[in-house]
């Protein structure tokens, strides 16, 4: 289980020095991979941050979200159009910068909804991501689809409805990115999840509860990590938080990122690392005990 730092931990890296600027900043606290949403080739050179990224030894994982207009449960045609092109673009992106997988909530526009989803919104989502599934499986590049919480999605909240996706699609290629800080409001049972999951989870996000440093909120961890291992879990784990400072006004309006939790992103990124370490460790340590009892 490789551990990945998101870019949102020092600023939402927007633009190309941004982006080199925490690259540098990820490896100086100790990852090998770093990952960053919704690369733009018409603001970002794609090739440039690939080659510094083989330059400094680290991974990047991509990952993207669907704005409003990019909706695949919209109703209207043309901006489900729109969210196909979106994704196959995002895909390509996702190639090019070395990540062989594209996570985030995909499946429909990430915002807060007034309405209940419908059987031909949720249809229709599913037949574009099969399209893009196919696609990203030639590129090499596995689909993580991200459940989030209900006030960022109607459509998928849970394991369960994630999984159905995944049958309704027939794609070998859609995976779940399950998340803590959104598994701590949507599922009765996380780790329980987690094992409903299984090798369906292609990446897993550590969040507090409060968005704010490991272990200040109500997240338990010990069963997340006794749960992991029992699937065998070996694929990437990453860290998310949002800096304020460093937020752009249109991520904190979809994520509520209102108040400063932590300054320092070097120093969350660094005692982040070592918490997810050692709680990965108590659960290893956990399980030889049961073994020699």
């Amino acid at each position: 289980m490789k551990l990945a730092i998101h870019s949102f931990v020092w600023s939402d890296a927007q633009d190309q020095n941004s982006l080199e600027l925490v690259m540098e900043k990820a490896v100086a606290t100790g990852y090998s991979l770093i990952e960053f949403p919704g690369v733009d080739r018409n603001k970002i050179n794609v090739d440039r941050i690939a080659k510094r990224a083989e330059q400094l030894g680290l991974g990047v994982l991509a990952s993207a979200g669907l704005a409003p207009e990019y909706d695949l449960t919209s109703e209207d045609p043309e901006v489900v159009r729109r969210g196909e092109a979106f994704l196959h673009e995002a895909v390509s992106v996702a190639r090019d910068l070395g990540s062989r997988q594209m996570s985030g909530p995909m499946f429909s526009a990430h915002q807060k909804f007034k309405t209940m989803p419908t059987r031909r919104g949720w249809d229709t989502s599913v037949g574009v991501l099969q399209k893009v599934s196919e696609k990203a499986k030639a590129a090499n590049v596995a689909l993580c689809m991200e459940l989030v919480n209900r006030y960022e999605t109607n459509l998928i909240n849970t394991v369960q409805q994630g999984l159905a996706y995944i049958r309704d699609s027939g794609s070998d290629n859609i995976y779940l990115h399950l998340d803590t800080f959104h598994m701590n409001m949507e599922e009765e049972d996380p780790a329980q999840a987690i094992r409903l999951a299984g090798d369906r989870i292609g990446y897993f996000h550590i969040g507090e509860s409060n968005r704010g440093n490991l272990g200040s909120g109500t997240i338990q961890y010990a069963p997340i990590f006794d749960a992991l291992l029992d699937i065998g879990y070996s694929r990437n784990i990453g860290i998310e938080a949002f800096a304020n400072a460093g937020c752009g006004d249109w991520l904190k309006a979809i994520c509520a990122v209102w108040r400063e939790n932590w300054s320092d992103g070097d120093n969350f990124a660094r005692t982040s690392k070592t918490f997810v370490e050692m709680k990965i460790n108590e659960a290893k340590g956990r399980r030889a005990a049961y073994r020699a009892a």
